[in-house]
Formats: structure tokens, sequence, C-alpha cells
């Protein structure tokens, strides 16, 4: 492994983008139990990054990390739940993955609160549902975030 655990925390995040993926991944097991479900490198990368440090330093101090929560929420473009299901707010980079039409259908929020989907980009789920089977469907519904009956709300 090209990062050794003696080094400075510096040089230990200096190094990780130019580390392989397979020395990522030995890293990853080294400070987390399990593997994500996604497997982009920039989110590896940054979650080892964070890491790291936290062993090396402690964890945020929960005021700081509540501060930083209410800013978030104050400048995001993802806008807060009124007039919408919470069901339908997602994390930026939740991946929905559906089978339609023997296809595996796969939908990613973006940090800007839209859905990707092969490299289109949609204003809701329900779009996205439509674009995949050609007719109007309930987006969260489509994508499993419902059950099929109605929720009840």
């Amino acid at each position: 492994m090209t990062v050794t655990l003696n080094s400075s925390i510096s040089a230990q995040l200096a190094v990780l983008p130019s580390l392989p993926m397979a020395e990522l991944w030995a890293l990853w097991d080294l400070y987390f139990p399990r593997r994500p479900s996604h497997r982009n490198r920039h989110y590896v990368e940054s979650r080892l990054a964070y890491r790291i440090q936290e062993k090396a330093y402690g964890a945020l101090p929960t005021n700081i990390r509540k501060m930083l929560v209410e800013a978030g929420a104050k400048h995001s473009k993802i806008k807060s739940a009124a007039g919408r299901s919470a069901q339908t707010l997602l994390m930026p980079g939740t991946t929905l993955i559906r089978e339609w039409d023997e296809r595996q259908h796969r939908v990613t929020v973006t940090p800007d609160g839209l859905y990707e989907l092969n490299g289109q980009v949609f204003k809701s789920l329900s779009a996205a549902a439509r674009h995949i089977t050609g007719t109007r469907w309930n987006g969260p519904k489509f994508f499993g975030l419902r059950d099929r009956k109605g929720d009840g709300q």
C-alpha cells in the first residue's frame, strides 16, 4: 500500500487522489465495517479523507454538527418539504433502481435536487418514470418509495 498509517495526516490525505481504486478499497476496509452501495471514486476519497481526520483529531462536536446541518438547510438548492411528501426528499447521490420491461433503470438524485437517468436530467421522479414507461406514473410509487395501495398520507 502506497500510504502508511504512520505517515502524517496531510501526507495520507494528499496521496488519496493518486491511489488506484484497489488501494482505496483496502484503506476503506481498514476504516469502515462495510463498503458503500455506490462505487463513485470521489465519494470514496472524500469519505476516507474525513474518516482519517476524524480518527486523528476526533469527531465534530455536536453543536458544530448541528450548526452545519442548519446552515446546509438554509443555503441548500433543495427546497424544504413544504407541499411535497417527505418520502420524495432524497439526499443527493441517492440512487433508485427499478426494473421495467426487463431492463434495470437507475435514477440518481443530483446535488440540485433533480433526478438523473442515463445522462438526462428530470425535475421530478414522475417525469423520470414517464420517460421510462411512456405513461404517466406517480414517481415515488413507481420507484417503491410508497406502497402500491397508497401510504395513507
